[in-house]
């Protein structure tokens, strides 16, 4: 059966962190809002109550929360020329599968991203000029710097009840904060959570080298709360179950918990669950989106009407959701022309783990963000000429697992692998086994990009999404530095067992143990449409009452997660579509 709904002044794709602030700012602006969340309504107090303990097997092992890959998946190869495969197991890409998507799940590293990574083409010419960069790199400008965004970053984090401990206020630098973010106007609106054994034998290694270590800005509340929208949230209980579980405790800041309560109860916002968009709709010159179909639960086929549409799905479904849209130019990659698909990035992760003698880091005690984190080596903040690469990582003493299943892996090298040797392995190596990562930077690349699968289809007879990916020649460069300098601090802290190791210098799989869920770009916003889905606004070029949120705006990856990011840009998208687009609609920026 089809049918048509309602219009509605607009319509948005995904109700995650972009989708539910994006809806709480138009409907607190007046406008009818509709949102059409794939996934089923979850509830804080039902769905994730304090009364039923949290359970590693259904949540790490089998993670009943995410999106399961028979719902949908992507093939993946590394280059061109392969035949790309389907991913039919659960792989690193943590997709939610419910209203609050993955900010539901999440781990809870909350960074605002330096101004060199929203500006970077900038920064590497003025710095280095063209040399610095390996061949086939790209590299662009936002067309929104840091300076543009601090407000809505600050706004975001007075939702979100951010934890932690400012480092710049107003140009001036704050007493064990991070030195080289950008200058805040306000301090964090929680305090930093405590810091775990592991994090201060990092601190204290990481103070003796010479670097500055600083707790890493949190999901996880530090001390009682009520937040920008009036909703009360409690402070964290440090229990572990964070990543693959949602908080019941009202302590890890979420759409579900921060947003979502409010939003629920306004008369011009209507949630439709269980329904899956499978295409924008347009009018017949393709200069305007009306709307858009999509797939209930029973299989029917509905249509929802709007002025404005709003894609703020997750990084690869909102770069495929334009290819089967048919809106802006596919990009080729034999001619480097065309858009949508271009300049995807993942994430270069490197390691150092160890083992202590007789510590007692008790690492059931953690959250997903409880770290310490040093920026020496981040972005540009440090000179790389001479280095043959761009970019580094944010390095970090990081206790986000504590679980026993999860740990049970982790034995000292020459352990027992059975019996009653290794449970004292077992036994031991839980309270002496520590990690340092560094989570890195990724530049896009000529021969890296999405495009639709050829031969594989989803349960609709729609082409699934290709990535074509592989560590660049700089990502294997940086990653191979951040990984020694790992190491470094490992010896540092007084570990008797050291490794390291860098993802990048393997083939990319998308089940790769403790590898990134953070993919960006594929519509990407600029200031030049021959390089670009969308202007400065995320206002798509050809098509300007479609906007399109999230990470998939961003043409590089940080040395950080992107959630903060992401919040703060849709909340100057906002700004723009309340002060700008509904006084007079059409272009937000003339060519």
């Amino acid at each position: 059966m089809n049918y048509k709904r309602p219009k509605a002044d607009v319509v948005i794709i995904g109700l995650g962190w972009s989708g539910s602030t994006m809806a709480e700012e138009l409907t607190r602006a007046g406008l009818k809002v509709v949102a059409i969340e794939r996934g089923a309504w979850r509830d804080t107090s039902t769905s994730f109550p304090t009364t039923r303990d949290p359970d590693e097997l259904s949540g790490s092992v089998r993670k009943e929360i995410l999106q399961a890959p028979v719902t949908e998946t992507y093939t993946v190869r590394n280059k061109v020329g392969q035949t790309a495969l389907p991913m039919r197991k659960y792989h690193n890409l943590t997709l939610g599968n419910n209203v609050g998507g993955a900010g539901t799940h999440w781990a809870g590293a909350s960074w605002r991203w330096l101004p060199f990574d929203h500006q970077p083409y900038s920064h590497v010419m003025q710095r280095y000029g063209a040399g610095q960069l390996v061949d086939g790199l790209i590299l662009q400008d936002w067309g929104v710097t840091y300076d543009d965004l601090e407000p809505f970053y600050d706004r975001f984090e007075k939702i979100a009840g951010t934890s932690g401990t400012a480092g710049v206020v107003n140009g001036q630098r704050q007493p064990g904060g991070n030195p080289f973010e950008g200058s805040r106007t306000a301090p964090y609106p929680t305090p930093a959570l405590e810091r775990s054994r592991a994090n201060v034998l990092f601190a204290e290694a990481a103070t003796r080298l010479g670097y500055h270590p600083f707790p890493v800005p949190s999901a996880m509340i530090g001390a009682p709360y009520k937040n920008a929208l009036g909703l009360n949230l409690a402070p964290c209980t440090y229990c572990g179950y964070c990543q693959l579980y949602g908080c019941g405790n009202w302590s890890k800041s979420s759409p579900n918990i921060c947003i979502l309560p409010v939003l629920m109860q306004r008369p011009n916002f209507t949630v439709v669950t269980e329904c899956e968009v499978i295409r924008i709709n347009t009018t017949p010159d393709r200069k305007m989106a009306t709307g858009v179909t999509f797939v209930d639960s029973d299989g029917n086929i509905g249509e929802q009407p709007a002025d404005i549409v709003i894609t703020a799905t997750f990084t690869l479904d909102n770069t495929r959701l334009l290819l089967l849209s048919g809106i802006s130019t596919p990009y080729d990659v034999a001619s480097g022309q065309g858009v949508v698909g271009r300049a995807f990035t993942f994430q270069t992760l490197s390691w150092g783990f160890m083992f202590f003698e007789n510590e007692y880091l008790n690492p059931f005690m953690n959250t997903g963000a409880l770290a310490t984190q040093i920026d020496d080596f981040n972005g540009d903040n440090f000179d790389h000429t001479g280095l043959g690469f761009i970019g580094g990582a944010g390095i970090q003493s990081l206790s986000n697992q504590g679980l026993p299943i999860g740990m049970a892996g982790l034995l000292p090298q020459g352990s027992p692998q059975w019996g009653k040797g290794w449970k004292q392995a077992f036994q031991k190596g839980y309270q002496n086994y520590a990690q340092i990562q560094g989570q890195g930077t990724s530049f896009a690349h000529r021969e890296q990009f999405l495009d639709l699968d050829p031969t594989y289809k989803d349960r609709f007879g729609q082409p699934l999404l290709r990535i074509t990916f592989d560590y660049n020649e700089n990502d294997r460069r940086s990653g191979r530095f951040i990984r020694d300098k790992c190491v470094e601090i490992a010896r540092e802290m007084g570990a008797t067992q050291v490794g390291g190791d860098s993802f990048a210098d393997r083939p990319y799989s998308g089940y790769t143990p403790w590898d990134s869920s953070h993919v960006q770009g594929g519509v990407v916003m600029g200031e030049d449409p021959r390089t670009s889905v969308q202007n400065r606004y995320q206002q798509n070029w050809d098509i300007p009452n479609l906007f399109v949120l999230g990470a998939s705006s961003f043409p590089n990856n940080a040395g950080y997660n992107p959630t903060v990011a992401v919040g703060a840009t849709t909340l100057w998208t906002a700004t723009a579509i309340k002060d700008l687009y509904l006084k007079n609609p059409g272009p937000l920026v003339r060519l």
